[in-house]
């Protein structure tokens, strides 16, 4: 059976030709993997195919004839924001109404909100599915009680760093996070 006609066919898309991106700042090393470490010691599943980050445009289905137009409006972005400082530290969590448990963005939490913002605009308008909050996801999807000690394990994580630009990623058919293009700042 042929694969159906794309859109000049006038037929569905072909689904080879869409791509889903996400945008975030990348959580440095040694913080990245001690992340990793702690959500694939609560049995997340998820914990090795997502590199640690705070996001900035979740992931986002689009066509992959878009992506210049991305490219260019991201460059944009970046360019015109500065290098901040970023204080990761102590739990949090969005439960009930989802489960989640992050580390707080205590310190940079102002800067994600306007490069949200920002990134989250032109051709990447879109709506959210919850007010954008700034974190790092350590437990997602699991048990009650998984979640419970991955709020107390996580009260005492701290990591300071600088946020020297953010980075486009894709996610592919293997269902693996992959950073594609980085974004410095002032560039």
């Amino acid at each position: 059976m042929p694969a159906p006609a794309g859109p000049a066919g006038g037929g569905l898309p072909d689904l080879r030709d869409a791509v889903t991106i996400g945008v975030s700042i990348t959580v440095p090393e040694p913080y990245g993997s001690a992340v990793q470490d702690a959500r694939a010691g609560h049995g997340d599943p998820r914990a090795r195919s997502i590199p640690t980050h705070v996001t900035l445009l979740p992931p986002t289905g689009l066509p992959a004839d878009r992506l210049p137009e991305i490219e260019k409006h991201l460059a944009a972005v970046a360019a015109a924001h500065r290098p901040f400082p970023m204080l990761l530290q102590g739990s949090g969590s969005f439960r009930p109404v989802s489960p989640v448990v992050f580390v707080r963005v205590e310190g940079g939490a102002q800067e994600c909100r306007a490069l949200e913002a920002a990134v989250r605009s032109g051709p990447l308008a879109r709506e959210l599915a919850f007010p954008y909050h700034p974190h790092v996801t350590v437990a997602h999807d699991l048990a009650d009680d998984v979640l419970d000690e991955a709020f107390e394990k996580a009260r005492d994580f701290r990591a300071a760093f600088t946020v020297p630009g953010f980075n486009l990623a894709r996610f592919g058919p293997d269902e693996v996070w992959r950073p594609w293009r980085d974004y410095p700042f002032g560039a």
